[in-house]
Order: C-alpha cells, then sequence, then structure tokens
C-alpha cells in the first residue's frame, strides 16, 4: 500500500470555499486525498476528478465510494477540463484545485521511472498510454534539445555537460534504467558538485519529467480554461512544487486580476478587474506539516476569486 499525504490540504479546502450544492473540480485526484475532503463537504453538489494515471483510479474509487457517490471520475489530462466538462453539459464550476507535481505514489512506485533513489526503466510518463517516455527523450533527442529541456525544466547550470555525457554514453549502448542515467549524471560533474547537499540528477529528472508530461504547457493552458469557467465567487487553488510552476500560476493570476490600460491614455478607471487576488504571497506549509511530510519543503498555494 502506498501512502499519499496531500499537500497543504486545509489550507487548500479552506481555500475552495466550498458551497455544499456547488460543483468542483480535483483536477490532480492522485490518491484521492483533496477529492475526499472536498466530496465529504458537498450534499446536493457534484465533484469532478480528473487524473490520466490509471492508478490513481483504483486507489481514489476506494477512497472517494464509502464517501459519497457525488462524484465523477474523468480519466484525461487536465488540459481537456473544458471540453471534457462540456461534454457532460457543465460549463460553469465554483472551484478547481490544482495539486501540481507529482503524487506520492508515482514517486514510491519503483517501476513508474519517476525516481532518482530506485533503480528502474526510464519511464516518468503519467498517462502510461501515451508513446513519449524518458527513455525516448534520452536516447533519441539531439544534444542541442537535450541542453534547452535540462537548462530550461530543470535550470541546471551544467546542462551541456550533462548533455554531451549523454551523447557519448548512449553512442556506447542505450542508457535504459534510472541509476544507469543517475551515473552519467554524475559522471558529468565535478566533485564539488556532488559533496554538496542533495542529489545531484534532481534537477535533471526533474526536467525529463516536465518534458514527457509537457506539464508547463498544459498547465497554462488549463487554468486559463478553469478561469474563464468559474462562477461569480469560485474559487481555483494551486499547490506548485517549483519556480517554473508558480511562475505561471503568478503571472496568470496577476494579468486576470489587473485592469489593463494602454500606455499614455488618460482615464478614470471605474471598472474592477473580473478576478480578486486572495494571496498576494504564497501559503507554504507549517512547521508541523514540514516535519511530517518533506515533500511540503517546496509547496506554494495561490488562490484568486471570481468577482
Amino acid at each position: 500500500m502506498y501512502i499519499h499525504k496531500s499537500v497543504l490540504l486545509d489550507e487548500a479546502i479552506e481555500g475552495l470555499h466550498i458551497k455544499p450544492d456547488g460543483i468542483y473540480v480535483d483536477a490532480t485526484t492522485g490518491g484521492g486525498g483533496h477529492s475526499s475532503h472536498i466530496l465529504s463537504k458537498l450534499t446536493t453538489g457534484h465533484l469532478y476528478c480528473f487524473d490520466q494515471d490509471e492508478y490513481a483510479y483504483t486507489r481514489s474509487k476506494e477512497v472517494l465510494d464509502p464517501i459519497s457517490s457525488n462524484y465523477t471520475f474523468i480519466k484525461s489530462n487536465f488540459v481537456n477540463i473544458k471540453s471534457e466538462l462540456n461534454k457532460l453539459g457543465v460549463t460553469h464550476i465554483d472551484g478547481i484545485l490544482y495539486d501540481l507535481g507529482v503524487s506520492s505514489f508515482q514517486f514510491d512506485i519503483p517501476e513508474r521511472g519517476f525516481s532518482y533513489n530506485y533503480d528502474a526503466p526510464l519511464d516518468m510518463r503519467m498517462n502510461q498510454e501515451q508513446e513519449l517516455s524518458a527513455y525516448t527523450i534520452v536516447n533519441t533527442y539531439p544534444y542541442e534539445e537535450l541542453v534547452r529541456i535540462f537548462y530550461r525544466y530543470g535550470e541546471d547550470s551544467f546542462s551541456k555537460q550533462i548533455a554531451r555525457a549523454i551523447e557519448k554514453s548512449r553512442a556506447i549502448k542505450p542508457i535504459s534504467t534510472t541509476f544507469e542515467l543517475v551515473d552519467v549524471i554524475k559522471s558529468a560533474l565535478p566533485e564539488k558538485v556532488l559533496r554538496k547537499k542533495g542529489h545531484p540528477a534532481k534537477q535533471i529528472f526533474q526536467a525529463l519529467r516536465i518534458a514527457v508530461n509537457d506539464e508547463l504547457r498544459v498547465f497554462e493552458v488549463s487554468i486559463l480554461d478553469a478561469l474563464d469557467m468559474l462562477n461569480s465567487d469560485g474559487y481555483a487553488v494551486v499547490i506548485t512544487f517549483h519556480s517554473l510552476e508558480d511562475r505561471i500560476c503568478k503571472t496568470v493570476f496577476k494579468d486576470a486580476s489587473t485592469i489593463h490600460i494602454p500606455e499614455g491614455v488618460p482615464m478614470i478607471v471605474t471598472e474592477e478587474a473580473p478576478f480578486e487576488l486572495v494571496t498576494r504571497h504564497p501559503i507554504t506549509a507549517s512547521e508541523e506539516e514540514l516535519n511530517e511530510n518533506n515533500r511540503a519543503h517546496s509547496a506554494k498555494m495561490r488562490i484568486i476569486r471570481k468577482r
């Protein structure tokens, strides 16, 4: 049994301001931690649970079925939120939650290939039906594209050296497992970097995971669609785990809560922006949660409300 600890659980549920008769979306259902709490607060309302992972469907069903039948699981990437909900006749929602990043079970099941802590085939697919995997990227993408992925998505200052080491290693034989990739990454790094605290492969594994699952693009598309679907007095709650996700969220929320006045045009602003920032600064985990859940350390939560 893989235990999933939902990050910022109480803060997220409070931030949604759940109405018992409301329509809510958990865009990243995972193990059902947040969903179970949302569902428990609904009476005549309904919860739509999105996740493209087959294991998430099985796990969340076990958690949600005993609580209520007022939910629908939609096995799809959250980039399809608007189209999938529209198919069900849902055009407006009262709240949506994104808990981005990788679910605990995806990290903790070795064969999924997300973690540098387990020796497993290079995979990292959240949707196991898609073709593109980390193996494909590592073994077939040209040097220049590897550098771009590592630098853009991992912000790794040794991107060029690591990409060159991968290129040389795969010319001899394919890099097939997570540990093989870790060894190649280590071979490209100077001793002073290897002696630093933290795993030397962390940023590269993050970059590959983002590239495999196209995480940044799908999040931006999805959150824009979600804001468009929000009812008046509806809330969007987003939990991010690295600066790239948080930057997108911050930019989208700021744009939605700002009245844009053409530069140099004298005018008196009498209208309000359609959205209101609930959190001027991101909410982070309490000391108590940090002590109980190591994955909460990098979590940041932002909330926006439709006026």
